[in-house]
């Protein structure tokens, strides 16, 4: 891989100070905390319509499908952070990100509405009809999701890259009262069950104009940055190479495989489930507890196009965010802990995500078993951008590759194997995995951190 060398331009920056790494980071921060609240709000709403254990677990089944076809365009908001920087870059990474949106949409499609979809929900996960229907309806809504996404997102790293960090929040409120203002005009319509409609149609609908609102609004607040680059030529002087889709595709196709690799791990962990004690209770509580566990991770996850973008002004940045890090590690760590080992846990389960009295005592041990990853994340998170910002994507990819394999062993282990409840084996098998990530990344990022000043 090509190392970037500090350009004229980043070494004009000042050094970083506390606050306005605190000031770019709150943006951020915020915005993902917006977007976590998808999967508890939503969950909350489908556990009050009819048939809320079917309606839970074929709307886990969906948004983990989901999340697999989004996966190769969900890292073009790195890309767009580290690689745009002229009219040249942004016109060829905004072509990259449509083709790519134009393909996922195609295999969505192909998906629900051929063979595919029955033979993947019934030979693969053996899940019974009224959850493989319901979760083929819920999937067809949820066609626009990815294009959307990367659509979005593809914005959002400009803005982040000409400190707009605000604005992408500001995209996110968009989103976030677009989901929930779907979500409560259908709930009048779906709450008797008189419909016929499945509670699950709720959740993509208003999942689907939630993203697609945000997507909307987040382009409308990027037209300054869109017309400053556009008004910018490439300058050899900088000391950058002119970007071209050959280099798009030695930086991106690691990073995008990196995506698909660890997003498969939602449809993987659903297909071991399936052939575990307890599947459906399992099924219904596990978008419950990513959910929370979410929360908690997405501090984490807002932090690398920080951590990102502060090397790529000035090495000398680095002791600060990695400082700030490690606080930030600590303090994920004890929130998810408090939620997981206190009575906080029984009012999250049974009054915020409605869960019924038996699946909230189901969901407390694999809760307990997540605490850790939020932790874990922010580790992630750093080793990430480090490598980053080296241009050093491909250790990143064989990092997520080894977690995947570790969940997968874990988990055959503990279900076909050990026989052991799936809720708990997956919550369980997730932290072997990041672990074993975690692991592999430390040599190549100590090497990565080699030439970057830590004192």
């Amino acid at each position: 891989m090509v190392r970037r060398s500090m350009s004229a331009r980043d070494s004009q920056q000042e050094p970083l100070g506390f606050g306005t790494l605190v000031r770019f980071w709150a943006p951020l921060a915020t915005t993902w905390l917006m977007m976590a609240v998808d999967g508890p709000f939503l969950a909350a709403v489908i556990a009050r319509l009819p048939d809320p254990k079917y309606n839970l677990a074929a709307w886990g089944v969906a948004f983990a499908v989901a999340l697999i076809i989004e996966a190769p365009i969900i890292m073009i908001l790195s890309a767009a952070t580290a690689l745009v920087r002229d009219r040249d870059s942004l016109r060829k990474l905004r072509n990259y990100t449509y083709a790519w949106n134009g393909i996922l949409t195609a295999a969505m499609l192909l998906l629900v509405l051929t063979p595919a979809w029955s033979w993947v929900a019934d030979r693969m996960l053996g899940l019974p009809e009224t959850v493989t229907e319901r979760a083929r309806g819920a999937l067809l809504i949820l066609t626009p999701w990815a294009p959307a996404i990367g659509y979005r997102r593809f914005f959002q790293g400009l803005m982040i890259r000409d400190n707009l960090t605000r604005m992408v929040a500001y995209g996110t409120v968009v989103r976030v009262l677009a989901m929930i203002g779907t979500a409560l005009a259908l709930f009048p319509f779906f709450r008797d069950g008189e419909s016929g409609i499945p509670g699950v149609y709720v959740g993509a609908a208003a999942m689907c104009a939630g993203v697609v609102a945000g997507a909307v609004a987040t382009r409308w607040m990027a037209i300054g940055t869109v017309r400053k680059l556009r008004a910018t030529p490439f300058d050899p002087d900088l000391g950058e190479e002119r970007l071209t889709y050959r280099r798009i595709n030695a930086f991106y196709y690691p990073l995008a495989l990196t995506s698909m690799i660890g997003l498969a791990v939602h449809p993987m962990v659903t297909f071991f489930i399936g052939h575990a004690r307890m599947a459906i209770e399992s099924l219904a509580v596990l978008p419950v507890i990513h959910a929370l566990s979410f929360i908690f991770r997405s501090l984490a996850l807002s932090y690398q196009e920080v951590a990102i973008t502060m090397l790529a002004r000035d090495e000398r940045n680095y002791p600060l965010v990695a400082r700030f890090s490690a606080m930030l590690a600590a303090g994920v760590a004890v929130g998810m802990a408090l939620v997981a080992f206190s009575p906080l846990g029984d009012v999250w389960f049974r009054n915020v995500s409605g869960l019924t009295d038996e699946l909230a005592r189901f969901a407390v041990l694999p809760t307990r078993i997540m605490a850790l990853m939020p932790a874990l994340s922010v580790l992630l998170v750093m080793q990430r951008s480090v490598l980053v910002h080296r241009r050093e994507t491909v250790p990143i990819t064989w990092a997520t590759a080894i977690e995947l394999a570790g969940i997968a062993a874990a988990m055959a282990v503990g279900i076909l194997w050990l026989d052991l409840v799936g809720a708990v084996v997956a919550t369980g098998a997730l932290i072997v995995g990041r672990v074993m990530g975690n692991l592999y990344l430390m040599p190549p990022w100590r090497r990565a951190l080699a030439p970057i000043p830590r004192d």
